[in-house]
């Protein structure tokens, strides 16, 4: 069959006039034999099949993963440890829409905290009370700790501290919160 093809082109070039080559035409009729018609509908057929069964595939892994991993970021509890500062911390959280539950924490009762999943400490509010708030932390507990430049620096020795503790960042910007 292909040399059945090969040999209708041989005659197609060898009978065009003036040794003139049309490229198109030939193209043309190159591609108008019914065998190129049912493999170019076969790979069609194929790759429309791919493509759906990717789609399947990405829908059954992917969204559900995504779906959990936002339904457990929204049901954590966030401890903010703030006097002051927690209407203005607490309203920016929920507003995000990313979390739905915080908690005002005082100084006094700094315990009440430990079975709460994330941290938020106001540095200028709680800079007394960081070892306190070290203990009750746990390794899977995230620590954020949102030190403003206005209400001073952290000091080198209570950095390395919590520089050495797992899950904690420290953030001069409300916009990282």
């Amino acid at each position: 069959m292909y040399i059945g093809i090969l040999k209708a082109l041989l005659l197609q070039f060898e009978t065009m006039q003036n040794n003139q080559i049309d490229i198109i035409e030939i193209t043309a009729k190159f591609f108008d034999y019914p065998i190129l018609t049912i493999i170019g509908a076969v790979v069609t057929i194929i790759m429309i099949v791919g493509f759906i069964y990717t789609i399947c595939l990405f829908a059954k892994g992917v969204i559900p993963v995504l779906y959990r991993i936002g339904n457990g970021l929204s049901k954590r509890k966030i401890a903010i440890f703030a006097e002051q500062e927690y209407g203005s911390l607490s309203d920016m959280i929920i507003d995000s829409k990313n979390f739905t539950n915080t908690i005002q924490i005082h100084k006094n009762d700094i315990k009440k905290a430990e079975r709460e999943t994330v941290f938020l400490v106001h540095w200028g509010e709680y800079e007394d009370k960081i070892d306190e708030i070290l203990d009750i932390k746990k390794d899977s507990t995230p620590l954020i700790i949102y030190a403003p430049q206005c209400v001073g620096t952290i000091d080198k020795y209570n950095l390395e501290k919590i520089n050495m503790e797992r899950n904690s960042v420290v953030v001069m910007f409300r916009g990282r919160l």
